[in-house]
């Protein structure tokens, strides 16, 4: 039951991204991160830009319902239909839709994570890494989107990833696009 809902209103959103110009994750990197979620099963999960929820249900239905999915959206409206949208999913998991400035909230947040996954501003994809890094586990993943077609706005982190000796990391393309995996060594 809990798919078919979440089924259900991921369709309803892509249809709405065409129409209304979101720039949402879409199916075919929803299905690469969908991957990355079955094959670590994360416990706890930092989103860093939810815009209407797409990502939040694409992970939540991977996930069992003692795992927790702690999102940020910066626009009040967005995260107020990320919420709407997330509700109506019933995906298992507790899902948390913060609002505000991540730079600002990262800071607040206790506790260890999982998995982080990046899609908010490009150019500070590494200044929410350095803000978190300390609470993602060993083995975890961070996931960024938009590696291929926006690289050059993130070159910043992707050579951090790539080159500190703290991650190992790989680019898997997607659509014209793509995400980055890193793994915590």
């Amino acid at each position: 039951m809990t798919c078919c809902n979440a089924d259900k209103v991921l369709r309803h959103i892509e249809n709405a991204a065409k129409a209304r110009y979101l720039p949402i994750i879409g199916p075919v990197r929803g299905r690469i991160l969908a991957d990355v979620v079955r094959g670590l099963k994360p416990r706890r999960i930092l989103e860093v830009g939810s815009l209407v929820g797409y990502s939040s249900i694409l992970m939540g239905r991977e996930l069992e319902g003692d795992s927790e999915i702690i999102t940020i959206e910066i626009d009040e409206r967005r995260a107020e239909e990320a919420r709407e949208n997330i509700r109506r999913a019933r995906i298992k998991p507790r899902v948390r839709v913060l609002t505000g400035n991540a730079l600002t909230i990262i800071r607040e947040l206790d506790g260890w994570f999982d998995m982080i996954f990046l899609d908010a501003a490009k150019h500070q994809y590494l200044d929410y890494l350095n803000l978190v890094e300390e609470k993602l586990v060993r083995g975890g993943v961070v996931a960024a989107d938009n590696a291929g077609f926006r690289s050059h706005t993130m070159r910043v982190y992707l050579d951090y990833v790539r080159n500190s000796g703290r991650y190992e990391s790989r680019f898997i393309p997607g659509n014209g696009d793509g995400i980055e995996v890193s793994v915590k060594l």
